[in-house]
C-alpha cells in the first residue's frame, strides 16, 4: 500500500498526544501515527510547511449534501438530517443518501425516528441501521409525545445508535419565527420565550434518565439549556449537545429590517444567551459545533420574513468563523479539532475525526490566518443564504485528503 508521510506541518491533534508539530504517516486510506514519527524509506513526502494539519471536518447534521460547498469548507464527512424531501425513514432512502457523496465525501445518514417525520409511529431503525444509518432523529420537529419519545429512545439504546433531538417545545413555538425580546416586538413578529428550549431539554433529559440511552441535541442556544445539559453530564447521563457559529457570532439583532437571512431555526437568542453559549463552548458543555448547512434559494428567502424558510448556507464559512474562537482566546485549535471532527465521529460511531492509529485518513491543510470577504453572490453553496454576508474572516482549506487520496 502507499506510504505517505506529511511534514512541517503544523498538528491540530483533538486528542492532544501529538506535538504542534511533527509528521503524520499514512498508509493506504488510514492514519498510522502522528507526532515524532520515524520516516519510512518508502514513503511519498508531502510538504506541509504554513500550514496546519488537522483531521477533516465531521459536521453533524446538514440538510443537503453540497460538494463544492463541503471542499471549500474542509468537510470531508457530513451526517444527513432526515428532514429530505421524502423523509429518511426507510431503508432505500438510507442506502441512496449512503451513496450520495461518492467518492467526494462521506454522507452518514441520520434515520428518521418517526416515519414521515410526524411524531407518531416509530420507524424500523434497525433495518436502517444495517442499511448505513448512523444515528436515529427527530428531525427539525420536537416529539410531543413523550410516550412516543420514551420508546425512540428505549430502541435506540439497544442499537447503540444516539438519538440526535431537535430542542423546541413545539406548543410554544408552533408559529413562533424569533425569540421573545425587543426585537421581535419592535418587528412585530410571531415569537415565543426562549424557554421553549430548556422545557424541551428537561424533559428528554428525564426520559434518557429513564432508559439510559443516548441523546445528542443538534442544537443548543440558551443559558437555561447549558444549565441543563451540564447538570446531565455531571450526573453521568448520556447527554451532548452542539451549536453552529450563527448562535455564538450573532443575536437576534441581526434580525432587523426583516433579514431573512438570519431567519434559523431555533431563532437566534438575545446577546446574554449568546455570551452563554461562549461560555459553554469554552467550559466544556459544548460537544460539536455544525454548520446546520441548509441551503435555501430565493424562492424559501425573498418572502415576509413570517413566511421565510428558516436556514443558512453554512458549510463553507464553518471552519472560517470557528477558527475565531482560537484567535479569541474560547478555545485551543486543537479543542476546536475536538468540537469539529472527534466528538462528531464519536457520536457517530465512525473511526475518523483524529490522528489516532487506524483513523481514516481524512484531512484538511488549512492556512488559518488567509484574509477572505463571506459574499453571499460569490458562494460556492447551492445557495448563499448567510447572515454573515460582507463580514471579513480568516483561514482558508487549501488541500483536502480523503482517505489517503487528495481530492
Amino acid at each position: 500500500m502507499t506510504k505517505i508521510a506529511i511534514i512541517n506541518g503544523r498538528l491540530a491533534d483533538p486528542m492532544g498526544d501529538a506535538p504542534a508539530h511533527g509528521t503524520v504517516l499514512i498508509e493506504g486510506d488510514r492514519i498510522v501515527a502522528a507526532g515524532d514519527v520515524a520516516m519510512p524509506d518508502d514513503a511519498q513526502r508531502v510538504d506541509a510547511s504554513g500550514l496546519v494539519v488537522a483531521p477533516g471536518l465531521i459536521d453533524l447534521g446538514v440538510f443537503a449534501t453540497d460538494k463544492p460547498a463541503f471542499h471549500f469548507g474542509g468537510i470531508t464527512r457530513a451526517a444527513l438530517m432526515p428532514d429530505q424531501r421524502a423523509p429518511l425513514d426507510e431503508v432505500g432512502l438510507i442506502r441512496e443518501a449512503t451513496r450520495a457523496g461518492k467518492p467526494d465525501f462521506w454522507v452518514h445518514p441520520i434515520a428518521a425516528a418517526t416515519r414521515g417525520l410526524l411524531g407518531k409511529e416509530m420507524a424500523e431503525m434497525g433495518l436502517m441501521q444495517m442499511a448505513g444509518a448512523k444515528a436515529v432523529g427527530t428531525g427539525r420537529q420536537w416529539i410531543a409525545d413523550s410516550g412516543v419519545m420514551l420508546r425512540i429512545l428505549s430502541y435506540a439504546s439497544g442499537l447503540g445508535l444516539t438519538v440526535i433531538a431537535h430542542a423546541e417545545d413545539g406548543g410554544l413555538t408552533a408559529k413562533a419565527v424569533a425569540t421573545s425580546g425587543e426585537t421581535a416586538t419592535r418587528l412585530g413578529l410571531p415569537h415565543a420565550p426562549a424557554c421553549a428550549e430548556a422545557l424541551a431539554i428537561a424533559r428528554d433529559i428525564m426520559l434518557v434518565r429513564e432508559t439510559g440511552a443516548a441523546i445528542h441535541f443538534r442544537l443548543v442556544t440558551t443559558r437555561a439549556g447549558f444549565d441543563l445539559i451540564r447538570a446531565a453530564k455531571a450526573e453521568g447521563l448520556k447527554v451532548t449537545c452542539g451549536i453552529s457559529p450563527a448562535y455564538l457570532f450573532l443575536n437576534d439583532q441581526a434580525a432587523t429590517d426583516f433579514r431573512t437571512f438570519a431567519r434559523l431555526s431555533p431563532p437566534l437568542r438575545d446577546e446574554r444567551d449568546r455570551q452563554a453559549s461562549l461560555a459553554a463552548v469554552a467550559d466544556g458543555t459544548v460537544d460539536v459545533i455544525t454548520s446546520s448547512h441548509d441551503p435555501r434559494g430565493p424562492e424559501d428567502k425573498r418572502l415576509p420574513f413570517a413566511d421565510a424558510s428558516p436556514g443558512m448556507a453554512g458549510a463553507e464559512t464553518l471552519l472560517a468563523l470557528s477558527l475565531n474562537l482560537v484567535r479569541d482566546g474560547h478555545v485551543s485549535m486543537g479543542r476546536l479539532m475536538t468540537l469539529l471532527s472527534a466528538n462528531p465521529a464519536r457520536i457517530l460511531g465512525v473511526d475518523a475525526g483524529s490522528f489516532a492509529p487506524g483513523s481514516a485518513a481524512d484531512l484538511i491543510f488549512v492556512d488559518p490566518d488567509a484574509p477572505w470577504i463571506v459574499d453571499s453572490a460569490k458562494m460556492a453553496a447551492a445557495a448563499g443564504n448567510t447572515p454573515f454576508d460582507k463580514v471579513p474572516v480568516q483561514g482558508r482549506t487549501r488541500r483536502i485528503m480523503k482517505g489517503g487520496v487528495f481530492l
